[in-house]
């Protein structure tokens, strides 16, 4: 058994060392850097002065030359710095995280959706969310395809392709942690990529624009040919007149460049970094099918994905040197907006199609590596089997996002076909755990992710719940009327046959004890008529008598708590039969009220 507070703190440290010896490296070449820059300015005016025109030419050549490799090589020095130093706020995170804390990774608040069939009922999203603890997505596309992962059952193929991917990934740690801090150093933002995907269906306005095409060629040469004749014939505001051709294109492009440009003008930085990411995948061996195909993606077109998404990046990086002061000059020295239009145009010409799929393939690898660092980090868990038998069986089934050493398992079977469970019980005995423990486990199941369970097999399901629900203030709606819409939603999907696996949590809270049992004793019939499966969780212990009325279709679990001199000790184990234990009063007492 691997120990991974052991393997997490080497690698902290190690990387800290190594980002601790490169930041004093880049500092101490910054001070070189800046006396070889003024040592060699001084040098070509001495080759001027003392030497020659030619000299100093020569002297400027290699001076530039020698100055633009050390500046390079320099900057990859403080490149290897920052990513060593978000290695170690990699390993930081997986330390805090393997003591239960997931506030370093994202919550995917964004993601939260009361609407949805389970995603708010099985802590999906959200703080402490099983979102958040499995999330090692660095991009915004990464985590949204998480998220989707999270809220969409995959099929049976897609599934165990994903499987196989974790399988694959879960052993490259270095791979998938330098993937994870590449993207680290890049901060960008979902509606930036959206906008860049609105420019992406534009259609080109300079480049089959013939007039423009030639103005762009012909703007520099009058442009020095209106400063020759300054210099030497004619007035400045004769000059002035070799600019009008420019500033006529400028004037009729303006709108259309602006629009342009707010759709790039943000993508710059984000681009570099996803460059960075595809790079290092792109360099990266799998054995996974669904891997290998990703990966593929990449060297579709004329160059890797990662050049191209650099140029990209480098084209938009000169178009926003409009927000520069100087920009003016700039453009009608030389069109350089339309140039870069231009240029951008060109670009998307040549990769319309393949940008969606590169930034898909990015997206899946980000979802793939957050669950192979979960299975990295549970290597209990394991996958289950998906098949066509109309039955769920889970043995050793707990919930993950409890303590290895605090979870309590359970065994259980369940027909999917008109069959529910009702499971009775005092109150903290753990029937709302439990339920979300089988419900979770479920959704894992079918996005391809590790389970935590010994043995899970289930056949393809949807999973509704009704197990937090609240006022809408907004819709002027109470707690019961909006558990009665989001019953009437669970049982219109079940009439449909769809294959629903529901859970359900004290249904009917809302009314009193007569109402609750015969709206209960309804309900239930009416899902098992429409033949559905679920689990029921419910303080009515008459509704135990319906095991007997439906010969089967109904099964009673119970989870009790047991009372020793006045305390109550928890066991979470699910065990056949109506509960026969209480401890509300004891609940009572012990919080200071006279019962």
């Amino acid at each position: 058994m691997k120990d991974l507070t052991k393997i997490y703190t080497e690698r902290k440290e190690n990387f800290a060392a190594e980002a601790k010896i490169l930041r004093a490296k880049y500092v101490r070449f910054s001070l070189l850097r800046l006396v070889s820059f003024v040592v060699g300015v001084a040098v070509i005016i001495l080759l001027f002065a003392s030497v020659n025109a030619a000299a100093g030419v020569v002297g400027i050549v290699l001076f530039l030359l020698f100055f633009s490799r050390f500046i390079s090589w320099h900057l990859k020095v403080k490149d290897a710095a920052d990513l060593a130093e978000s290695m170690v706020k990699i390993n930081a995170a997986e330390l805090r995280y393997l003591a239960q804390d997931y506030s370093l990774f994202g919550a995917g608040k964004r993601f939260v959706n009361p609407a949805h069939p389970y995603t708010t009922d099985l802590d999906i999203f959200g703080e402490h969310s099983y979102f958040q603890s499995v999330n090692r997505t660095a991009s915004a596309i990464g985590e949204a395809r998480l998220a989707e992962y999270l809220r969409t059952p995959a099929g049976l193929a897609e599934v165990t392709a994903r499987q196989e991917a974790v399988r694959d990934l879960s052993g490259k740690l270095t791979d998938r942690q330098e993937f994870q801090a590449v993207g680290l150093l890049t901060e960008d933002d979902i509606s930036h990529v959206q906008k860049l995907e609105e420019w992406l269906q534009e259609e080109p306005y300079i480049s089959n624009n013939a007039t423009y095409k030639i103005l762009i060629i012909l703007a520099p040469i009058f442009a020095l040919a209106g400063l020759a004749l300054w210099i030497t014939l004619i007035p400045w505001y004769a000059a002035i007149l070799f600019a009008l051709p420019a500033g006529f294109a400028l004037k009729q492009t303006v709108e259309r460049i602006n629009v342009t440009h707010q759709k790039t003008n943000r993508a710059e930085n984000i681009l570099a970094g996803y460059a960075a990411m595809m790079q290092k995948l792109e360099g990266m061996t799998f054995t996974a099918p669904l891997l290998l195909d990703l990966q593929k993606a990449f060297f579709v077109g004329k160059e890797p994905a990662s050049r191209q998404i650099d140029k990209l990046s480098y084209i938009i990086g000169q178009l926003n040197l409009r927000d520069n002061f100087f920009a003016i000059f700039f453009n009608l020295a030389a069109l350089w907006d339309l140039k870069q239009v231009k240029a951008l145009e060109k670009w998307r010409a040549e990769n319309k199609a393949q940008l969606p799929q590169w930034f898909e393939s990015l997206a899946e690898f980000e979802a793939l590596n957050s669950l192979a660092t979960d299975l990295f980090n549970n290597p209990e868990r394991t996958f289950p089997e998906i098949n066509k038998a109309a039955i769920v069986r889970a043995r050793g089934i707990g919930h993950p996002l409890i303590p290895a050493d605090k979870r309590v398992t359970n065994d259980i079977e369940i027909p999917t076909r008109g069959h529910l469970k009702l499971i009775t019980g005092s109150n903290m005995a753990g029937k709302s755990t439990f339920m979300r423990t089988v419900g979770l486990n479920i959704v894992l199941a079918q996005i391809g992710a590790p389970v935590c369970a010994e043995k899970l097999s289930l056949p393809p399901l949807k999973v509704y719940t009704s197990m937090r629900t609240e006022d809408a203030l907004h819709e002027s709606t109470s707690s019961f009327y909006a558990e009665l819409k989001r019953l009437k939603f669970i049982i219109e999907a079940v009439e449909k046959g769809e294959n629903i696996f529901f859970l359900l949590d004290e249904i009917l809270k809302g009314t009193n004890s007569t109402d609750r049992h015969t709206g209960s004793k309804a309900l239930i019939k009416q899902l098992i008529e429409a033949k559905g499966s679920g689990l029921i969780a419910t303080h009515d212990l008459e509704l135990g008598s319906l095991e007997k009325e439906y010969g089967g279709a109904v099964e009673n679990l119970r989870i009790e708590v047991r009372i020793e001199d006045g305390k109550l000790y928890f066991d979470y184990k699910i065990k056949p039969g109506v509960s026969e234990s209480f401890n509300a009063t004891i609940l009572m007492r012990e919080m200071g009220i006279r019962v």
